[in-house]
């Protein structure tokens, strides 16, 4: 008779179903995070909600060191030159805001770094979601009067719709010059 195997050497099960891409992701998050010293993730993630819109505009977290002491962390903000002095203005209350997202006085102190506008890797990395991409033209008439002939069989209005968007980008593209695919 086969022995059983010890309940921790068993492998874990995945959830039934979906999961969240925020939960698959989460631990390579944390680890890059943690690298740079941010505890809470949730500072690089939502950093415009924490600092508002208008600091966050104007810098970026880079990292938090630790001093031997260990009474409080510096938090290091990448941030134009230009900017500097408007944010040096807000440090205290910046401070603050950081300090409400960790739910205690972690960050003890705030220091700027400047660089170029278009300087270090770290200051080009954006959490942000991409702006829309603009719509496109009008469709020839041609390709718009196809699209309606090859979707005109289906009796479902919004599916009928959606088909002739689609045959319209399909034959808009298929009618594009070669060289001009962007």
């Amino acid at each position: 008779m086969p022995k059983k195997p010890a309940p921790n050497t068993l492998p874990q099960r995945r959830k039934r179903g979906f999961e969240a891409a925020a939960h698959l992701v989460a631990p390579q998050i944390r680890s890059a995070g943690e690298s740079r010293g941010f505890a809470v993730t949730r500072l690089l993630t939502h950093w415009a909600e924490i600092a508002g819109e208008d600091v966050a505009a104007l810098c970026r977290p880079v990292k938090i060191g630790y001093g031997k002491g260990g009474l409080g962390a510096t938090l290091t903000l990448l941030t134009t030159g230009a900017a500097a002095p408007v944010l040096q203005m807000q440090l205290p209350r910046l401070r603050d805001k950081v300090n409400a997202c960790y739910g205690y006085n972690a960050i003890a102190r705030i220091a700027l770094t400047q660089t170029a506008p278009t300087g270090f890797a770290d200051g080009q990395a954006t959490f942000t979601h991409a702006p829309a991409t603009p719509k496109s033209a009008a469709p020839v008439p041609e390709v718009q009067r196809a699209s309606v002939v090859t979707a005109a069989g289906v009796h479902d209005e919004s599916l009928r719709t959606a088909l002739e968007r689609l045959a319209c980008n399909v034959l808009s593209r298929a009618r594009k010059p070669e060289g001009k695919h962007s």
